[in-house]
């Protein structure tokens, strides 16, 4: 297959991309084409990486008003909730959604996924049932599995037991929630369990942490410390943060020394901590999101995730990783020309970092022939107009197709 004069992730020049046997063999500012090879004519149009959603918790999509509407917005009502429709769930029910939502983000250019199981339920029915999706969206989707445990690990009865038991089942990194522990002991030894176990079963690390407005909520301290000392750096995310919104401006100038130093990576969620953040203020009203730009500055990693998809934490969510991104910008304030321009970064390339898979992600030669064809000349035009994806390749593959819109103006 070959790809005719685009621009890659914003280039200036035009470029021709040669696909081989799934992979990019060559990218040249002519290609002379095979015989019989395959021409995609896409003039002038912008090619970037696949979008990957760090963070989505395909367990309670599309659940939202089962068995009841969240109508306070707060997470602590979510949880509630979800514990209730959590007594409900079988296999076929998980995996039906799941699929559903997958599909979703399948339409909207999504290759990649890391998606969060809650494990605090003794049968681990949605683990069980996710590790089947997992494997049966290989072709089309790479699904990455965190065993999260929603109610607590050392707060929830055989916690520490059913972590470990997902480890066996094969989930690809373990997960935890200091802040919503009963106590700031439990807190501190539910994140040192967490990393004794990722190490004895070489597991990624990702976890929510400090997902709260309050400023007290300082999980993320022994996070950075250990994901520093025990070397996993890297293969450590903290998700959520929110707490770091609030943070006085002494502590946070300390902390970034050891952010820096750990190396670790950060998940914002801007739909869903933007719902959900603030809910216990009048005036002012704090935005619920971490310090995205702050931590952008200092070169530290932060992807954008979706997070929730109609389920009792977000009543909204249609798998489009644009909405994610141009809801976080305005958030976050990151709305400069090149900034944005070079936005599509936080709904890719980091999120690719996150998940671990930089080995066989992005447009070089000899990497796998993944990536999005927009219907733009370049990233601000498809934000700022939510330009169609004409292609989405995978391995080679053409995923998608889209034929764009026809408007006729009647006056």
């Amino acid at each position: 297959m070959l790809i005719k004069q685009v621009s890659i992730e914003n280039s200036s020049e035009l470029y021709d991309i040669q696909i081989v046997d799934n992979l990019i063999t060559a990218i040249a500012k002519e290609i002379t084409p095979k015989s019989n090879e395959e021409i995609l004519d896409a003039i002038g149009c912008v090619v970037i990486p696949p979008f990957v959603d760090p963070h989505v918790h395909l367990d309670s999509t599309q659940t939202a008003g089962e068995p009841e509407w969240n109508e306070s917005g707060t997470l602590f009502d979510g949880i509630r909730i979800w514990s209730e429709r959590k007594q409900t769930l079988s296999h076929a029910d998980v995996k039906t959604r799941a699929l559903k939502t997958l599909r979703l983000q399948a339409e909207h250019g999504l290759q990649f996924v890391r998606s969060h199981v809650d494990v605090t339920d003794p049968d681990l029915i949605a683990l069980r049932a996710l590790l089947e999706v997992r494997e049966e969206v290989k072709p089309w989707m790479e699904l990455q599995l965190v065993a999260f445990p929603q109610e607590g690990i050392l707060s929830f009865p055989h916690g520490k037991e059913l972590m470990e038991q997902a480890a066996q089942l094969g989930v690809d990194a373990l997960g935890a929630i200091p802040h919503f522990e009963f106590n700031r002991e439990y807190s501190v030894e539910s994140i040192h369990f967490v990393f004794e176990l990722a190490q004895k079963y070489n597991l990624l690390i990702d976890a929510h942490t400090d997902e709260i407005d309050d400023p007290a909520s300082r999980s993320l301290e022994t996070m950075a410390t250990l994901a520093l000392e025990t070397g996993l750096k890297a293969r450590v995310t903290a998700s959520h943060t929110t707490a770091m919104g609030s943070y006085n401006d002494a502590y946070m100038y300390k902390l970034m020394r050891l952010l820096k130093l750990a190396n670790l990576n950060f998940v914002a969620n801007p739909l869903i901590n933007m719902y959900l953040g603030g809910r216990f203020d009048t005036y002012p009203k704090r935005r619920g999101l971490t310090r995205v730009k702050e931590l952008d500055q200092e070169d530290i990693n932060v992807a954008f995730g979706e997070d929730d998809i109609k389920d009792p934490w977000y009543p909204m969510g249609n798998g489009n990783m644009m909405d994610v991104l141009h809801m976080g910008l305005h958030a976050t304030q990151i709305m400069g020309h090149q900034e944005i321009m070079d936005s599509y970064r936080f709904i890719t390339k980091n999120g690719a970092k996150t998940l671990q898979v930089e080995d066989h992600y992005g447009i070089e030669v000899g990497k796998p022939a993944s990536f999005l064809i927009l219907n733009a000349p370049n990233f601000y035009e498809a934000l700022n107009q939510r330009a169609e994806i004409l292609y989405s390749i995978h391995n080679g593959n053409i995923l998608l197709t889209t034929q764009p819109a026809t408007i006729d103006l009647n006056f």
